[in-house]
């Protein structure tokens, strides 16, 4: 889970800028009968809004109609916005944009900034954001608090006009400052991430509060993210729980995907596939591709849903497609095994560098196995080093396993019996089951550290207690050349060591941690 922080305010095109009236509905129709404009905008606004009258859009138009007709500015805008929305009218772009530069004719500040949010859309004219930035800044030295959000994303993002963290800032604490819910909310955000401001979570969770209580869910995610780490707030999952749970009810995919994530691993909640898999498809199917790595993985591994390689290929496509690493992997290592796709070693190394090369150890491992075997690629124990090691130094402990087996051989690297033991043990205390039973072979053999039977038969009963024929093996193998007293001691170093590591192992994550899918 992350501060969703989204980037820009939502440029919307906006139906009026007045408060609700004070005159009765009696006394608006009479008024909009004799020809009062200001009468007919309000008039127009209970039909927009279905308010006191049956919803109708048809004579919500008439009666901006009128109004606009009479050359009246708000009037004008909200024709204008009827036509840009289509409600009520066909959608008519061109239409939208004359009636709103009538509107900045008369110096309108909300004619003005819907003018602008269509250039800044491109609708009915060119995308242009300089122009965009022209009319958002003439609202917003009005006073138009929706164009100073707006302004302060575009000084955000640097759309038109340089990127200024600190003018953004000003910007949004404008619009903030007269209660415009998306000012707060990007000015919480600027806090939380100290850009144009010191970081400051309490001040970032208290606008967050604010934003989030008046509903918005972006807000109400990163409250909860908020929550979850005690970031200006004491850490409370509970709270944490229920802000993201209301931001996932109205769909933000950001807050389903997290809400579907904690299911599944069953973190602070009993572990859930069925409640993970209903969120995470909500958000999937919006196009998170976050989610849609993890829901192709729950299809690939078969957790809460009946193993489908095809439907895993699917979700892993659109995450990969979409540039989500996870996504990538997970449909390298699916043409690489052939589950759910034809096996094709060409096509699995290709996205299998895409994921490596944007440094995610499992795809770094994986791809220096391909070039091990030649599968894909040419055959390269060079490159299997090189990718080997960079899994190896973030700490992978398949990839320290399989580059301290390149030095054990030396394939690719002259050989070298220290530098093998060195990787081994990294592989072997992070709990690689292969990486301990080789370790002990060195401790067997001398090779790379003093001959020493104990450590032996410490590491080969460490990695034959999960299985490993091979390590029992060797343990029985060394047990033969030690006498009762050494076994004796090795046996209490191995439960010392299982003791103290077993209980801290991770879950198997299902592809989202670094597990290898190829070796």
């Amino acid at each position: 889970m992350k501060i969703v922080h989204c980037g820009f305010v939502p440029a919307l095109l906006i139906i009026c800028a007045c408060s609700p009236s004070q005159r009765s509905l009696d006394d608006l129709l009479s008024a909009a009968d004799r020809g009062e404009a200001d009468a007919q905008v309000l008039l127009g606004n209970h039909y927009y809004r279905g308010k006191g009258v049956n919803l109708d859009y048809a004579k919500a138009v008439d009666c901006y109609r009128k109004a606009a007709d009479q050359g009246h500015a708000e009037g004008q805008t909200c024709l204008g916005v009827m036509y840009a929305r289509g409600q009520g009218v066909p959608q008519d772009h061109q239409q939208a944009l004359d009636w709103f530069r009538k509107a900045t004719g008369q110096g309108y500040a909300r004619g003005q900034y819907n003018l602008g949010n269509m250039y800044f859309h491109g609708q009915g004219v060119p995308q242009d954001y300089q122009e965009a930035l022209k009319w958002v800044r003439k609202a917003a030295e009005q006073g138009d608090a929706q164009a100073q959000a707006l302004l302060g994303s575009m000084y955000y993002e640097g759309l038109g006009v340089p990127q200024d963290y600190q003018e953004a800032v000003s910007c949004f604490r404008k619009s903030a400052d007269q209660g415009n819910v998306w000012g707060q909310y990007r000015l919480g955000t600027m806090y939380a991430k100290g850009q144009g401001v010191p970081q400051e979570y309490q001040e970032a969770s208290r606008w967050l509060r604010i934003a989030a209580a008046r509903g918005l869910s972006p807000a109400q995610n990163d409250l909860g993210f908020m929550y979850y780490h005690g970031l200006g707030v004491p850490q409370d999952y509970q709270q944490a729980d229920e802000w993201c749970r209301k931001a996932a009810e109205q769909g933000l995919a950001e807050a389903q995907c997290w809400i579907g994530s904690r299911y599944f691993h069953g973190q602070g909640v009993p572990q859930d596939y069925q409640e993970a898999l209903k969120w995470l498809r909500k958000a999937a199917e919006q196009g998170n591709a976050q989610a849609q790595s993890l829901l192709g993985s729950m299809y690939a591994y078969g957790p809460g849903v009946p193993q489908d390689y095809q439907e895993a290929v699917k979700w892993y496509r659109k995450a990969a497609e979409q540039g989500d690493v996870w996504g990538q992997y997970g449909l390298g290592t699916r043409y690489a095994n052939g589950q759910g796709v034809p096996q094709d070693y060409k096509e699995a190394s290709r996205w299998l560098r895409i994921a490596a090369e944007k440094g995610l150890s499992p795809a770094q491992c994986d791809l220096g196995f391909m070039y091990y075997l030649g599968q894909g690629v040419p055959q390269d124990y060079q490159e299997a080093v090189k990718w080997y090691r960079k899994a190896a130094e973030q700490g992978n402990a398949a990839g320290q396993g399989l580059l301290g087996g390149m030095y054990n051989l030396g394939l690719g690297v002259p050989q070298d019996y220290q530098e093998a033991v060195k990787w081994y043990r990294k592989a072997a205390e992070q709990g690689n089951v292969v990486a301990q039973g080789l370790l002990g072979g060195m401790y067997n053999l001398g090779q790379g550290v003093p001959q020493d039977y104990v450590e032996a038969y410490t590491w080969y009963s460490i990695s034959a207690t999960s299985g490993l024929k091979e390590a029992q093996e060797g343990r029985d193998s060394t047990a033969a050349s030690m006498t009762p007293g050494q076994i004796a001691e090795g046996q209490k170093r191995a439960s010392e060591w299982w003791e103290k590591h077993h209980p801290s192992y991770p879950p198997l994550n299902l592809g989202l941690k670094g597990k290898s899918s190829i070796h």
